[in-house]
C-alpha cells in the first residue's frame, strides 16, 4: 500500500541580486539544508531584460559541492581555470563537480528571455576533494517521456525504468514534470530520501491537498509517492530527491566542508594561490 507524502513545510521564493548584478530567486539555502540534505541550495531566474542579467558571475571559487544549471530558456557561456569552455543552451543542464577546487564563470547571453534554475548539491566527505569535473547535459541525453498527464523530462535518475543521467557521486533525481490542466499523477519516490519540488509554472496541489504557488518550494514528509494534481492553468515543477548524507556541514559562501578546519584550510588554499589541486 502506498505512503503519500504530505507537504512539511512551503517556502516561498526572494528577489536577491547576486554576482555581478545577476537578478535572482532565492528560494533554499542554508537554513533549510537538514530539511533538503543532499541539496544545499536553489536558486532561479526569470527575465527578459539583459541588464538584469548580463554582468554574469565572473570567475569565482567552489570547493566540496556540486553545481547543477538547468536553463529552460536563454544561452550561458561557462569557463573555468583549467582551461575548460562551453555554452548552456535551452532545455541544456550542467553538472559541475567542484570537488577538491575549481574557479569558474558563468556568463549569461543577451535573450528574449532567461529563464532557469540552479541547484547546489553536498558532496560527501569521501569526495570532497575529488578532481573536479564536468558532465555537460545536452538535449538528447535528457529524457523526455510523453505520459496523459503532460510531460516529464528526465535530467538524472530513473522515472519508472526510463533512465536519465547517473552522477557519480550523489545519485539525486532531478525531474522536470509539466501536468495539463486539473490532471493529476502519482510518483514513486524511496521513502529513504528527502524530496522537495520548486514550482515554476502555475500552480497545484499536493500530498494531503496542500495548495502550492508559484516561485515556491514545497518540501515532504516522509513516504514512498508524491502526490501532484495540476491547477486550472496547468503546473510545471521541478522534483529533486536524494539519500541525506547525515554529514556535518561548514559553509562560506561557495566553499562547503565538513569543519571549521576545512574552512579554513580552503580560504588559506585560495589566498596562497594554492587552490586548485588535482590527484
Amino acid at each position: 500500500m502506498m505512503k503519500i507524502r504530505n507537504v512539511a513545510k512551503t517556502i516561498k521564493g526572494q528577489e536577491t541580486v547576486d554576482g555581478a548584478g545577476v537578478h535572482l530567486i532565492r528560494v533554499l539555502g542554508d537554513d533549510d539544508v537538514e530539511d533538503i540534505d543532499p541539496f544545499l541550495m536553489l536558486d532561479a531566474f526569470d527575465s527578459k531584460y539583459p541588464e538584469e542579467y548580463i554582468k554574469g558571475f565572473p570567475m569565482h571559487p567552489h570547493r566540496g559541492i556540486e553545481t547543477i544549471t538547468y536553463l529552460i530558456s536563454g544561452e550561458i557561456d561557462h569557463k573555468d581555470s583549467l582551461g575548460n569552455t562551453g555554452k548552456i543552451k535551452d532545455g541544456e543542464s550542467q553538472w559541475m563537480t567542484a570537488g577538491s577546487g575549481i574557479l569558474h564563470e558563468e556568463m549569461p547571453k543577451e535573450s528574449d528571455r532567461l529563464y532557469g534554475l540552479q541547484i547546489w548539491l553536498n558532496l560527501p566527505k569521501k569526495d570532497k576533494m575529488v578532481d573536479p569535473e564536468y558532465l555537460d547535459i545536452h538535449n538528447e541525453m535528457i529524457r523526455e517521456i510523453e505520459i496523459p498527464e503532460g510531460k516529464i523530462r528526465v535530467i538524472s535518475g530513473n522515472f519508472n525504468g526510463i533512465e536519465g543521467v547517473s552522477p557519480k557521486h550523489v545519485q539525486a533525481s532531478i525531474f522536470d514534470i509539466s501536468l495539463k490542466v486539473d490532471s493529476e499523477i502519482n510518483i514513486e519516490v524511496k521513502d529513504e530520501n528527502n524530496l522537495f519540488v520548486y514550482l515554476f509554472e502555475g500552480n497545484g496541489v499536493f500530498g494531503d491537498n496542500t495548495f502550492v504557488d508559484n516561485r515556491t518550494v514545497a518540501i515532504f514528509s516522509k513516504g514512498d509517492t508524491l502526490h501532484a494534481k495540476a491547477g486550472t492553468g496547468g503546473v510545471r515543477f521541478l522534483l529533486c530527491a536524494g539519500k541525506p548524507l547525515h554529514e556535518p556541514i561548514a559553509w562560506a559562501g561557495p566553499i562547503v566542508m565538513n569543519d571549521e578546519n576545512g574552512l579554513i584550510e580552503a580560504f588559506k588554499d585560495l589566498n596562497e594561490g594554492k587552490f586548485i589541486k588535482q590527484n
